[in-house]
């Protein structure tokens, strides 16, 4: 800000002289451009290339030369470009703040690897703790897994050996049940075989009763015919004694 102050006051000067002695003072004053100071949020001020590195793009001394043969005094001509060298100056100046160089892009890459290199090693870090995390929880799950399939496994036995228990209880009971069954039927049988007996000899026995009936119904029979006969053979005989007897006593 001093530096352009500096140069305001000195652009004042040049033009209240180019006013008082030369003729062509107010049309090179139209020619030359005053700039406002800007204000910056980085006000560092960065020195990229040396000041003794940075080269002017004319000739100040032809341009004094140039001045003087066109009519301006010597110190008027001087004070004229060492305004120009000073607006040349702050313009490299106000150039080189936005330019940088390959020695400090470079530098600057090299920040930017060490950082991305800090942050590869924070995410190898942080990868390592969620792994070391991921692992504690795998190996908690696993032990979870472990206790649930042993109780699993209990389980399962227990369930097989009650239903083992209880598939032979029933296979004893369908087996007492089938032999009291099978006994029943062998009871029932003997006693269907012994009635079947009874009955048998009972039916022999009332047969040989009926037989005994018939026969004796038979000789029954045999003696009425033989009576019946009798008397039959009595009644044809009467008959005939009877018919004989009218006979003759009709004769």
């Amino acid at each position: 800000m001093a530096r352009i102050r500096h140069l305001a006051t000195i652009l004042r000067s040049v033009s209240r002289q180019l006013h008082i002695g030369s003729p062509w003072g107010p049309r090179c004053l139209r020619e030359l451009h005053f700039t406002a100071p800007v204000a910056a949020y980085d006000m560092r001020k960065v020195e990229l290339i040396p000041l003794e590195q940075r080269k002017l793009t004319f000739d100040s001394h032809a341009m004094v030369i140039e001045l003087e043969n066109n009519g301006f005094q010597k110190n008027q001509a001087e004070l004229i470009v060492s305004a120009l060298v000073t607006l040349t100056t702050s313009n490299m100046d106000i150039v080189y703040k936005d330019m940088v160089t390959s020695a400090h892009q470079e530098i600057a890459l090299q920040q930017i690897m060490a950082h991305l290199d800090s942050i590869r090693k924070d995410m190898v870090i942080l990868e390592k703790s969620e792994f070391a995390n991921l692992r504690s929880e795998n190996a908690k799950m696993k032990t979870e897994l472990d206790h649930i399939r042993s109780r699993l496994l209990e389980e399962s036995q227990k369930f097989r050996a009650e239903a083992k228990l209880d598939i032979n209880l029933e296979r004893s009971r369908v087996t007492d049940l089938f032999t009291d069954q099978e006994n029943k039927l062998m009871e029932a049988s003997t006693e269907f075989h012994r009635k079947n007996a009874d009955i048998d000899h009972d039916t022999m026995e009332t047969n040989k009763k009926i037989d005994l009936e018939v026969a004796s119904l038979k000789t029954i029979l045999e003696s009425l015919k033989l009576e019946t006969i009798r008397y039959l053979a009595a009644s044809v005989f009467a008959c005939l004694a009877i018919t004989l007897g009218f006979y003759r006593l009709w004769k």
